[in-house]
C-alpha cells in the first residue's frame, strides 16, 4: 500500500480539485478539515486547524507528500510553520505549497498596504517557512483565480455603484488548471521553486469587472478609485503579473460564459 497524500485545505476551491485529480490518478488522499466529514471513496477526512495547531500531528502521520492548499487574507505563515514542525516529526514528506505571483515583489508597508494586501506579504512569509523548513519541498507561484475574482465581483455588485481600484492590472488563472499542475509537482520529485503559472490574457481589474456587469446584465456604474501605498503601486506597475508565463488556456471570457452566461 502506498502513503496516502495530505490536502490542506482540500474543501476549498483549489483543495477539492486537486483531490479529485488525485483521485482520478489512483492514490488514497488524506484531508485536513475545519469541520468534521464522512470518509468518501478513497478520502481520508482528519479534524483539526492549522492556525490553532490542532489535529495537525495525525493529519502528517504516514503521509509521504503534503500539498499545502490552506491559505487565508493573514496567517498563512503561522499556520504553515506548525504543518511543517508536524511533518519534520513525522519524517521526510514532500512539501508542495501554492503561493502567488509577486508574493516577492509586492512591498507590504503602510498600513493601507496591510489593509488591502496583506495577503501577499503573508504568502511571501510562508514560502520562507517552506524553504527554510529542512524539508524536500516545491512552491509553485500562481495569479489570481477566477472563481476569486467572481466571489469579490458579486459582493461589489450589490453596492449602487461599484468602486474599483484604478489602474491595477492582472492576469489570473483557471483554478482547475492550476490543481492539474500542483498535481504534476506532486507526484514528482521536489523541485524548489518553480515557475510561475499565469493565465492567458492581462486586464485590468476595472476592464474585467466592465465584463462582469455585462455578463450579468447589470446597470451599474464602475468608479474608478485611485489607490494610495507601495503595494497598489506596485501592482499597477506589474508586479502581480507575468506575461512570460501566461501557460492557462482558459480566460476570464471562457469563465464568464460558463459561470455567468449560462446562468441568466
Amino acid at each position: 500500500m502506498t502513503s496516502p497524500i495530505l490536502v490542506t485545505g482540500g474543501t476549498g476551491t483549489l483543495g477539492r480539485q486537486v483531490v479529485r485529480r488525485l483521485r482520478d490518478a489512483g492514490h488514497d488522499v488524506r484531508v485536513l478539515s475545519r469541520h468534521a466529514q464522512s470518509p468518501a471513496d478513497g478520502v481520508e477526512y482528519v479534524l483539526g486547524d492549522l492556525s490553532r495547531n490542532i489535529g495537525v500531528e495525525a493529519a502528517v502521520s504516514g503521509t509521504g507528500v503534503i500539498v499545502h492548499c490552506a491559505g487565508s487574507q493573514k496567517g498563512d505563515e503561522v499556520a504553515t510553520a506548525n504543518l511543517v514542525r508536524a511533518a519534520s516529526r513525522a519524517g521526510q514528506p514532500h512539501l508542495v505549497y501554492i503561493s502567488v505571483v509577486g508574493a516577492d515583489r509586492i512591498p507590504v508597508v503602510s498600513s493601507v498596504d496591510r489593509a488591502m494586501f496583506s495577503y501577499f506579504a503573508s504568502k511571501y512569509a510562508a514560502e520562507q517557512v517552506v524553504s527554510g523548513s529542512g524539508l524536500p519541498w516545491t512552491t509553485l507561484r500562481a495569479t489570481q483565480f477566477y472563481d476569486l475574482v467572481l466571489k469579490v465581483a458579486d459582493a461589489m455588485a450589490k453596492m449602487p455603484a461599484i468602486p474599483m481600484p484604478k489602474g491595477l492590472l492582472f492576469q489570473p488563472v483557471d483554478s482547475g488548471e492550476v490543481a492539474e499542475r500542483l498535481v504534476e509537482l506532486a507526484l514528482n520529485t521536489p523541485a524548489g521553486l518553480v515557475p510561475d503559472m499565469a493565465g492567458p490574457r492581462i486586464y485590468l481589474g476595472t476592464e474585467m469587472m466592465r465584463e462582469y456587469v455585462a455578463a450579468r446584465r447589470l446597470s451599474k456604474r464602475i468608479l474608478p478609485v485611485p489607490v494610495p501605498g507601495q503595494a497598489a503601486g506596485a501592482i499597477r506597475a506589474g508586479a502581480a503579473i507575468d506575461p512570460a508565463r501566461a501557460v492557462g488556456r482558459r480566460t476570464w471570457e471562457d469563465f464568464l460564459a460558463d459561470r455567468v452566461l449560462s446562468s441568466v
